[in-house]
């Protein structure tokens, strides 16, 4: 049995296993994208992140459907806060 190869980036190696993987669709990346994520410490600088993985991983699989899904993830700004509820008077 091999060892899991795992990372401060990606401690469950979820996103390694991704890239080992043949025959993953970008549904699925997207779906392990977003458990590793979830799985993140509270604060962690997820854009960061995702950047330093799709470096390490990116440029030997650069079909792979993971890799987009990271570039996707590096694309996106975070979301401004919404407000809720009614404005002040």
């Amino acid at each position: 049995m091999s060892v899991k190869e795992t990372s401060p980036d990606d401690p469950r190696g979820l996103i390694h296993d991704a890239f080992r993987m043949d025959g993953l669709g970008a549904a699925e990346c997207r779906s392990i994208y977003l458990d590793w994520a979830i799985g993140m410490p509270q604060g962690s600088d997820l854009p960061a992140l995702t950047a330093r993985l799709l470096t390490a991983f990116g440029p030997t699989h650069p079909d792979h459907p993971m890799t987009a899904v990271l570039r996707e993830g590096t694309d996106r700004k975070a979301a401004a806060p919404r407000r809720r509820g009614r404005p002040a008077r």
